[in-house]
Formats: structure tokens, C-alpha cells, sequence
């Protein structure tokens, strides 16, 4: 384990390799599972602020299901996620003309309009954060459809950290990712 700050990482951080690999996996993330992607309380005002820019991004069908359930909803757990179209795919989804699922949010952000990348958990997959009251706990969540991603990140000798390099910062800061590195590369 590795601690850094108020995180706790399992040692998966650095000893696993990940690059996503779309070609194979065709964001397969975007659709499988039993709810939609995971949401910090603090990203449900961004989304309903940012919605009529991220909406010429999405699909009839996502917009419908957004409109219907709202721009985020709770699963089973009660906690808060995106919703989605059928019980699959995430209502943000949108698929590119080769059939590749991706987020209508961050195509949104990629355009210029709107400054909210997506939401933290879909920015930092294939880690998962669960928040307790003095730490969060992330964990590295190994999933068949990721299988691709790490074959790729083996050939190209990319670890987790570094493939997550951006979405960490976001979380955490600048000097708190520096010192996850120093610690990983020292050991």
C-alpha cells in the first residue's frame, strides 16, 4: 500500500500496466455494469449548470433519459450517478463513426464548451475512490474489458500512475502527484 496525503493506493498503482486501447475495447465502460459512472457530490451542481452545452454533444436517447431521470440520479446505493438509457449504457455516452462509445461530456470540454472535463471516476478508470471521514481508499478495479488496456500498457511499458498522470492531478494536486512518484520510484 502506499500513502500519500489522505490517500491510501493499493500497490496496483504501480505495479499494474494501462493504456486504454479503444480500438479493442470500444468503450465498453461506457456501457457494461449495473449503473451509471460514479459522481462526487460536488460534480451534480456542474452538471445541471453545464447541460445545455454538453446537450448539442448527445444522442436523443441519452438527452430523453437525462430529461426524464435528471442530469444525475442515485442507483440502488443511493449514491450518486449518471443515468442511464435501458439499464446499459451511461445517458452522456455517444458513439463516434466507428461504433467507439465516448462521453458527450468531454466531447463538450474537447469543443470549448464547458470547462468540467467529465466526471472524476470516468477521468480516472480504472480506479475506484471510495471516501471514508479521514481518507479515501483507491483501488485499482480489474475488469475483463479492460483486458486490451493492459496489454497494451505492458507493451508500452506504461504503469497506472503515469497513463493516470492527468485525472490524479485533478484529484489531488500537482505536488501530491510528485510525491506519489518520488515514493513509487524510490522503492
Amino acid at each position: 500500500m502506499i500513502i500519500v496525503g489522505d490517500a491510501v493506493l493499493s500497490d496496483d498503482v504501480k505495479e499494474q500496466f494501462f493504456v486504454c486501447n479503444l480500438k479493442k475495447c470500444q468503450g465498453a465502460c461506457c456501457v457494461e455494469g449495473d449503473s451509471g459512472a460514479p459522481l462526487e457530490k460536488e460534480e451534480l451542481p456542474i452538471l445541471d449548470e453545464i447541460y445545455e452545452d454538453v446537450k448539442p454533444f448527445l444522442t436523443k436517447a441519452g438527452i430523453r433519459e437525462i430529461e426524464r431521470q435528471g442530469k444525475h440520479t442515485t442507483d440502488r446505493d443511493n449514491d450518486h450517478v449518471t443515468p442511464i438509457i435501458n439499464g446499459r449504457e451511461c445517458a452522456y455516452a455517444i458513439r463516434d463513426k466507428k461504433g467507439t462509445l465516448k462521453c458527450g461530456i468531454e466531447q463538450a470540454y474537447r469543443a470549448g464548451k464547458t470547462s468540467f472535463h467529465k466526471p472524476i471516476s470516468c477521468h480516472l478508470y480504472p480506479l475506484r475512490i471510495d471516501s471514508y471521514d479521514n481518507y479515501d481508499a483507491v483501488n485499482y478495479h480489474r475488469w475483463y474489458i479492460c483486458n486490451p488496456a493492459c496489454d497494451l500498457g505492458r507493451e508500452l511499458g506504461v504503469p497506472l500512475y503515469r497513463f493516470l498522470k492527468e485525472p490524479l492531478i485533478r484529484k489531488y494536486g500537482e505536488d501530491w502527484y510528485n510525491e506519489l512518484v518520488e515514493k513509487i520510484e524510490r522503492e
